[in-house]
């Protein structure tokens, strides 16, 4: 094992000069990118455990053939390549790593030997995005319950001598605080979860842990409405990530599920491995959405019913958190939904490996 910015790095035994791959890792430990050391046939001899994270190093092979590009040109002779890559994170959803990469031969190496440096700019991008959202986020939408509370105070003001309509206005009063706490928690967590890049640090999280958390998160919503939640088992699955997060994509889920179903039905929770994909669907007995739905319900703020999400205390943003989660996990999100006859929701995340738990 070598050792690159103090972590531990995987080094192949057949490095062609030992000596001087020795001396190449000493001097990258001083160097803040993701690092790769590339042979001939984009074969990986040295690689960083924060380059591994993007997913770049598969089978101690270099993944994308961008880069597998960029290293072929570097070693056509002495010149620095740089270039910005969007990289693909896992191979499920949309969403991608914005990439400054530089690569350059060294022959004293071994011939064809390529240095590679990355700088992940995904996180000076989404800051930039959690500025402007924000400020966006906070126009469209707190406008209307501060209204209401306006509104209402008003009300008492002008009914101070009648203490039943004081009462009935208090009432509503409360129930808008409340939800206008909620929808400020949630803006401040969509917030959070856009500048937090799960992947850039990301820990080996057993799914067995993320239901539990899950489930006694809906625990008392599910027990108010005689809703039964009937999980499977996770087993030993596990994804690589943050397991806030993915706890917090799957509470959602769960919540919405209870919130659009019928009293004493249930929501059903599967959870099973396809190859090197790990697939939680959620199941409910609800209402159903429309087709046309279906192609906004991810939208920031759209609500499929504005009556019922008054009446659950929505946000219209619950499933925005989820898709952005597991976008952020290199995963996606698919719906299945007739009206009348419930809605499957089904999350799909990298399966992470055994070398990865280990790590």
């Amino acid at each position: 094992m070598a050792r690159l910015f103090g972590r531990a790095v995987e080094q192949a035994p057949a490095a062609p000069d030992l000596r001087l791959s020795a001396v190449v890792s000493r001097i990258l430990s001083l160097v803040s990118e993701s690092s790769l050391i590339i042979a001939p046939g984009e074969k990986v001899l040295l690689a960083s455990d924060s380059a591994r994270a993007l997913g770049i190093v598969r089978d101690e092979k270099l993944v994308g053939e961008e880069l597998a590009a960029m290293v072929r040109h570097a070693r056509k002779g002495f010149e620095l390549v740089e270039s910005r890559v969007e990289f693909k994170r896992g191979r499920l959803g949309t969403g991608t790593f914005e990439l400054i990469v530089r690569a350059l031969l060294i022959p004293e190496l071994g011939s064809g030997t390529v240095l590679v440096l990355i700088a992940d700019e995904s996180e000076s991008r989404l800051v930039d995005e959690v500025r402007r959202d924000f400020v966006a986020n906070i126009s469209h939408e707190l406008k209307t319950p501060i209204g209401a509370l306006s509104i209402l105070a008003e009300a008492v003001v002008e009914a101070s001598d009648d203490p039943a309509a004081v009462r009935r206005f208090a009432e509503r009063m409360g129930t808008e605080s409340v939800r206008l706490g909620d929808l400020v928690q949630e803006i401040i967590d969509l917030s959070r979860l856009q500048s937090q890049d799960p992947l850039a640090h990301p820990s080996f999280v057993l799914l067995e842990n993320v239901l539990s958390l899950a489930l006694d998160r809906t625990k008392l919503s599910a027990q108010k409405r005689d809703i039964t939640v009937v999980p499977s088992s996770a087993g030993g699955l596990g994804v690589m990530g943050n397991q806030e997060q993915l706890t917090t994509a799957l509470t959602n889920l769960i919540n919405n599920a209870i919130a659009y179903s019928p009293d004493h039905t249930s929501v059903g929770i599967g959870i099973e491995s396809r190859e090197d994909i790990v697939e939680i669907a959620i199941s409910d007995q609800g209402i159903g959405i429309s087709e046309a739905d279906i192609e906004r319900i991810f939208e920031r703020f759209y609500r499929v019913d504005p009556a019922r999400s008054r009446a659950t205390g929505g946000t219209g943003l619950g499933l925005a958190i989820v898709k952005h989660i597991v976008t952020n996990h290199g995963g996606d999100v698919r719906v299945w939904s007739m009206e009348g006859s419930g809605s499957t929701f089904t999350l799909r995340l990298p399966l992470a490996s055994n070398s990865q738990e280990s790590e």
